[in-house]
């Protein structure tokens, strides 16, 4: 593939630009263990890439807790997240090279994840890289969340991209099925803290990080 094919990259946020995917576990583990809902490592796997409102009705569902509304759940996680993310986040391996190499091919850029809006304005003013940013999209605001393709679409309509000349970085299985759906050329790196999923290999290409992405299209410009 070559870069001049593209007017637009995509991202996705959580195991993409900064290694979110172990404070997940950590915010769900505490407050799931604390209404009665105890996790596994294997259990965090089943729900990665969703919306944080889908994780915690997809446990209601499998094991439901009392006292609690699976609202107040969500809330008590992602107010853990904002804590751990202030004090942990850091850009994953490439991140900041290639924002800067995109932005000065000028390709669009823009961000669609599954995490709330109040988690992607932390991740972004403590990882100081907003300002690449040329549209900012929340699936919150879609009535689906990946693998629906909406969040990618929105993402691409704002940036006013077909979404056929739009590049997507993702890291899960259910982003890269979200990609795909949308008919966008998906870049797959995979998150290191996952079990091996041999189901990606529907991204259009892997990279071990970034670095290898900016490397890769160094020499297919």
């Amino acid at each position: 593939m070559k870069l001049t094919a593209y007017k637009a990259i995509i991202y996705d946020m959580d195991g993409v630009l900064t290694d979110s995917e172990p404070i997940w576990k950590v915010a769900m583990e505490a407050v799931f263990h604390a209404v009665g809902c105890p996790l596994t490592k294997e259990d965090f796997q089943k729900t990665v890439g969703l919306r944080i409102d889908e994780v915690v009705r997809y446990w209601f569902h499998v094991s439901p807790w009392e006292n609690v509304t699976p609202t107040t759940v969500e809330k008590m996680i992602v107010a853990k997240m904002v804590e751990l993310l202030s004090e942990q986040a850091t850009p994953l391996p490439g991140v900041l090279a290639s924002l800067a190499f995109f932005k000065e091919k000028g390709l669009k850029i823009g961000l669609a994840t599954s995490s709330y809006s109040i988690l992607i304005d932390t991740i972004l003013d403590t990882l100081a890289i907003r300002h690449y940013f040329d549209t900012v999209h929340s699936a919150e605001h879609e009535q689906f969340g990946k693998p629906h393709p909406a969040v990618y679409l929105t993402a691409a309509n704002a940036l006013g991209i077909d979404p056929r000349q739009c590049l997507v970085v993702e890291d899960s299985l259910n982003g890269v099925i979200s990609g795909k759906a949308a008919r966008m050329t998906v870049l797959c790196v995979p998150e290191k803290t996952h079990f091996p999923e041999p189901k990606l290999i529907l991204a259009d290409k892997q990279f071990d990080n970034l670095n290898e992405v900016v490397t890769y299209f160094k020499e297919n410009l």
